[in-house]
């Protein structure tokens, strides 16, 4: 199904554990089970055609030297089956806006512009913890969805798990979104909103996020 699926690199690894809080290990008996994830509808826009680099680093396509315009952010998290376990070998996607609030190319109208240097969209392949890691941007919103997004699609066994998204906690976009205020009000979805919190030290203002994401799947004996 995947022409090219991005491992975790050793930096990655090493950014992941130094920025993560720590681990989710939700484990016992039925009642002690985590609340899922909510499912959210796949919205724009997924890629019709994936960028050139699909690697867990959206900040720059290939060996670009001009950065993605945006907030810095290391995105990391862990994802979770329905007892709280790591799942290993699950391919996170991720995708969003660029900090002017357009997606990838392919969906652009009327000569709407698009950060060329922006991936917009990237992958990475859980290993035996469950973490997985992004550098990107901190999300914004644009026109039709006032709440900052960023998307998530996640397969295991080549089957898609339920679509879903991270919003930014206490954006004032937040309740002026009808989507935002649906989700985070059904089972789960107060997990949705995260700190995007400052890097303490960090001399260009990067941001710390965390997003925990628990699935319905349960692994075949």
């Amino acid at each position: 199904m995947f022409d090219i699926i991005s491992r975790p690199s050793r930096r990655g690894f090493l950014d992941a554990l130094a920025l993560g809080a720590a681990g989710y290990s939700a484990r016992g008996t039925f009642a002690d089970e985590p609340e899922r994830t909510p499912r959210v509808q796949e919205g724009p826009f997924y890629p019709t055609k994936l960028p050139l680099d699909t690697d867990n680093d959206l900040l720059g396509i290939n060996d670009a030297i001009t950065p993605a315009v945006g907030e810095i952010t290391h995105l990391t998290g862990k994802i979770l089956d329905s007892r709280g376990e790591p799942i290993r070998n699950a391919v996170v996607e991720i995708w969003q806006c660029d900090r002017d609030g357009a997606y990838l190319k392919p969906h652009l109208e009327k000569g709407d512009k698009f950060d060329a240097n922006l991936q917009g969209f990237g992958r990475f392949l859980t290993g035996s913890t469950g973490e997985y890691y992004f550098r990107t941007i901190k999300p914004v919103p644009y026109t039709g969805r006032p709440a900052a997004h960023i998307h998530f699609k996640i397969w295991k066994e080549n089957k898609l798990q339920p679509t879903t998204e991270c919003f930014v906690k206490g954006h004032p976009g937040n309740e002026r979104d009808g989507l935002f205020r649906r989700v985070t009000a059904a089972k789960g979805g107060d997990k949705l909103p995260v700190e995007f919190a400052p890097i303490a030290g960090s001399k260009i203002g990067e941001l710390a996020a965390r997003f925990d994401v628990v699935l319905g799947y349960t692994p075949t004996a």
